[in-house]
Order: C-alpha cells, then sequence, then structure tokens
C-alpha cells in the first residue's frame, strides 16, 4: 500500500541538538566532581570551564551563569530522587513488612547517595544565605516529598506516624550524605542502613498490630 502523503516522516534529533545535550549533561557532571573532589569553594566559573574543557560562552548558552549552573546540579540531584520514587510505586505492590522495608530504604538510599546528590547538598549548604526563594521552595519541596516517604513504607498507619518514619529515613541518610561529604576515604554505610531497616519495619509492626 502507498503511504499517505500527509503523513509526514518522524525525524530524529538533529546533531545539534545531541551535541547540545550532550555538552551540558557533561558540564553537570564535571561540576558534581569538582564540587566532590576540591569542595564547593574550588567550583569557580573559571576552574569548571577549564574542567569540562568549554569556554564560559558555552556555560552561559545552557546555563546563564554560575548560580544558574549551580542550581542545575541541584535540580538533577533532586529529579533523581522524584524519578526513583516514581520507580517505586510501580516496584512496592504485593510487598509487605520488611521486604517493602528493605527495598523502598535501599533505593531510596541509592539515588540520595549518588555523587549528583551529594554535591547538591553541598551546594544548598554553602549557598543557604544568599539563598533565592524560588530556592527556598525548592528546598522546602524537597524535604516534604521526603517526608512523604515514610507513606510507602508505613502503609496503614495514620499520616503523622508515617510521616514520622519519612522523617527519620531522610535524616539518617542525611547524616551519611554529610559523613561522605567530610571523610575523603570512601565510606560503607551497609550497616546502617540495615540497622535502618529493622528499626522502621519493627516500629511499623508495631503501630499495625496496636491498631
Amino acid at each position: 500500500m502507498a503511504q499517505s502523503a500527509s503523513v509526514a516522516p518522524r525525524r530524529p534529533a538533529n546533531g545539534k541538538q545531541v551535541r547540545a545535550e550532550l555538552t551540558r549533561a557533561k558540564v553537570i557532571d564535571e561540576t558534581v566532581r569538582c564540587v566532590l573532589e576540591e569542595g564547593f569553594g574550588a567550583a569557580s566559573a573559571k576552574h569548571i570551564t577549564e574542567r569540562a574543557g568549554v569556554t564560559w560562552g558555552v556555560v552561559q548558552y545552557h546555563f546563564g551563569d554560575r548560580d544558574g549552573l549551580l542550581m542545575a546540579v541541584v535540580d538533577e540531584g533532586f529529579n533523581q530522587l522524584v524519578a526513583c520514587l516514581g520507580d517505586l510505586q510501580g516496584r512496592i505492590g504485593g510487598l509487605t513488612g520488611r521486604a517493602r522495608t528493605e527495598l523502598v530504604i535501599n533505593t531510596v538510599a541509592d539515588a540520595f547517595l549518588s555523587p549528583t546528590s551529594v554535591a547538591a547538598l553541598e551546594i544548598l549548604i554553602a549557598t543557604r544565605t544568599g539563598r533565592a526563594d524560588v530556592d527556598r521552595r525548592h528546598l522546602a519541596e524537597l524535604f516534604s516529598m521526603l517526608t512523604r516517604l515514610g507513606r510507602y513504607v508505613a502503609e496503614g498507619l495514620d499520616a503523622p506516624r508515617a510521616d514520622a518514619v519519612g522523617n527519620l529515613i531522610w535524616t539518617t541518610l542525611m547524616g551519611a550524605m554529610v559523613a561522605r561529604m567530610t571523610v575523603e576515604e570512601p565510606i560503607d554505610v551497609a550497616r546502617e542502613l540495615r540497622a535502618l531497616i529493622d528499626v522502621v519495619s519493627s516500629y511499623v509492626e508495631v503501630q499495625l498490630a496496636g491498631r
């Protein structure tokens, strides 16, 4: 059958667009590496462009200025967590008790303790005094989302208790992030995650049994 003349073939993204997206990702990745390896103070505009092998004009084109680049790293870390929670919704169905808690905590820990998330936290801490209102709202949204995380684990509990579980999870992971920011050697938090899983699953079990 002849193809209808009214249906135009779909065209793939052109090479220029693909190169631009790769360049943007490369600059963000190099900014993350710079913050983690050398600290926030080393993440100057000049140093980042040198590390990424691009001109300042390229950074301006993609991010506007250094603050825009830094917040792009924060956005990337935030988006990883959002994607993680979205993925969890399709994976926890049918799981209960410790198995459910273990899946949620380990999955969120992978996203929360990723290099991008750790760098994003260091950026947020370093820029806290000069943060714009939009950035404060961004941070408040992040913490609100992490508080609601407890409802993935504590299904069946009332909202205050479930949110308390969420607060326990993200504050524990925040402590692990700070440890990774301040200690040069790689830190294995597997033992701490197992303890957190034990505490949360036992708490949820006791609360549900007492209803």
